[in-house]
């Protein structure tokens, strides 16, 4: 199919993965609790206001004739209020639902011009032609011809334009954006690969104090890479308020209506607790050049607050058999402490969920049909896992789930995901490791043959986190409105550092193999996460990389 005349609807259809506990696509709650802007639909920017358009007209659907690939098909938004503009088309793979947006915009600056006294929005003065259809082999009834729009001085284009006409588009069928009011973005995944090369695009300022706005539209070239500094650009939110972002109450309305269901597997022996659990029935605070250790309060509040990682202090548990009952956890007493932050410039929220296990056991060695427990390797006291909602502050809508995989993870949009009581997503928590991953199954760090098992299944060991959590942190609601325990102020280990986690240790075990397969699992270990063999303890959440900055992916 090269062409098509079809109307598309940004709706889900009924083509989703197979999902073994799926009932449907969660549902935005008819009316939030009342705030300032969240999910109204539109997003003041400073001088300029912003919406999402999810209603598409097809442009171009490109199947290729040898079906390695999907292909990906290529929109227009349609129905723009009057007087906003696109700024942009949009596309993605064949292989998924039509489930996206674009941003449209309007100028609201009120005569106030920034800097250069130029509206924030302008015409392009032409178009550059960047690739044709008309290059394929294959014959094509009809032309498809895709454009950079050129921005007049001062201005940057956001995306490009796709037509079936050789003659340029109209001036009129976009907007540039003012370059104060835009930042860099970066190409992320590629959507098509051949005849030419598009990729959806993401701001490079990310994070929870980024001002980058994701616009929705993609990138496009002839060749396979897309080069240093792309010629399209995303938005800037200079709305330092964040007007969209929740309140207080259309959080809780949130985790309650979207909080997912998490599956420890079942056969898990490290279950997760909550925090004060863990302080009361025997975690200590050890002291560098001391010998023994200290109680720790409830709720943490005689641990050193504040600083950096130094090694001065540690957590750790005692030598007797009261140790083997802490490792243990206690399931019942678990809650999910969440950190709720901006993201793309405030128009996502992020609701990023931790999850606290007393103890991490060892890993498992996958080599061909083999099994191979890895002794002490892998485990570790004081386990801090997390998984992240992104939350469209447009609408209200759940858009993806982050699943934290040990050094990495990945986001899964809504519409890939498994459900329970129709809005609360699963998550598997995988054995002894407690990585996060959205549908049960075996996975691997490595490859199939040599790797570290990651075992992922549905059982009774449930913890519900639309009931059971804690709001930990909101800095954007400001100092007062959510108050940080003390133990989330600890910026040292939760975890002793242990020597025979070492790459030594692991050697030893590589030493012992059939000469035959040591060589592919030392090839294996370059692929390992670091803290598989890593000597230092683990950091609590606020010593995390992502806490501030976004998630790895």
């Amino acid at each position: 199919m090269f062409g098509c005349k079809c109307f598309y609807w940004n709706s889900i259809s009924d083509s989703f993965p197979s999902q073994p506990k799926s009932f449907s696509l969660p549902s935005q709650l008819p009316q939030w609790p009342q705030g300032q802007g969240f999910a109204t639909g539109r997003i003041p920017f400073g001088e300029l206001e912003v919406l999402n358009i999810t209603k598409f007209e097809c442009v171009w659907s490109y199947c290729p004739p040898n079906e390695k690939t999907k292909g990906a098909t290529f929109y227009r938004p349609v129905d723009i209020p009057d007087g906003f503009f696109s700024l942009g088309h949009y596309c993605q793979p064949n292989d998924q639902p039509l489930r996206g947006y674009v941003v449209v915009a309007r100028d609201v600056g009120h005569n106030c011009r920034g800097e250069k006294h130029l509206p924030a929005l302008a015409k392009p003065v032409s178009y550059s032609l960047i690739w044709s259809s008309d290059n394929l082999r294959e014959e094509i009834h009809d032309g498809y011809y895709f454009w950079l729009p050129l921005a007049p001085e001062g201005y940057r284009a956001t995306g490009f334009v796709v037509s079936n006409d050789p003659d340029m588009p109209s001036l009129e069928a976009v907007r540039c954006v003012r370059d104060d009011l835009t930042e860099t973005c970066e190409t992320y995944s590629m959507i098509l690969k051949a005849p030419f090369c598009v990729w959806s695009t993401r701001p490079c300022d990310r994070g929870m104090m980024g001002k980058g706005v994701s616009v929705g539209t993609f990138f496009c070239s002839s060749h396979l890479s897309s080069g240093g500094k792309l010629n399209i650009a995303c938005l800037k939110n200079l709305d330092s308020t964040l007007q969209a972002m929740p309140n207080l109450d259309q959080i809780h309305a949130l985790i309650k209506h979207y909080g997912p269901t998490v599956s420890f597997h079942p056969k898990e022996k490290y279950l997760p607790s909550s925090v004060s659990w863990f302080f009361k029935n025997g975690a200590l605070l050890y002291k560098k050049g001391g010998r023994v250790g200290e109680a720790i309060d409830s709720n943490g509040s005689n641990l050193p607050n504040g600083g950096n990682n130094d090694g001065e202090y540690w957590i750790d548990l005692s030598d007797d058999d009261q140790s083997k009952y802490l490792k243990n956890g206690d399931i019942e007493s678990a809650e999910l402490y969440v950190h709720v932050k901006p993201a793309l410039g405030g128009t996502f929220t992020d609701i990023a969920m931790w999850v606290f296990c007393p103890f991490n056991g060892p890993a498992t060695l996958k080599l061909g049909l083999l099994n191979i427990p890895l002794g002490k390797i892998g485990q570790h006291v004081g386990d801090w896992e997390h998984f992240t909602l992104r939350v469209s502050n447009f609408s209200g809508e759940l858009w993806s789930i982050y699943f934290s995989q040990h050094s990495g993870g990945e986001w899964v949009d809504a519409y890939d995901l498994e459900y329970t009581e129709g809005n609360k997503a699963i998550i598997y928590s995988s054995k002894c490791g407690h990585a996060s991953f959205p549908h049960p199954g075996s996975y691997f760090q490595g490859s199939h043959v040599v790797g570290i098992r990651n075992d992922a299944g549905w059982s009774n060991l449930l913890v519900d986190s639309s009931v059971k959590y804690q709001i930990v942190a909101a800095e954007y609601l400001g100092e007062n409105s959510v108050i940080e325990p003390s133990w989330l102020q600890f910026m040292r280990e939760w975890g002793p550092t242990i020597e025979y986690q070492s790459k030594a240790e692991l050697d030893k075990i590589v030493g012992a193999l059939p000469m035959f397969i040591r060589f592919s699992v030392e090839n294996m270990f370059d692929k390992l996460p670091l803290e598989l063999y890593g000597e230092e303890g683990p950091t609590g959440p606020k010593e995390k990389n992502n806490w501030f900055g976004d998630e790895r992916w």
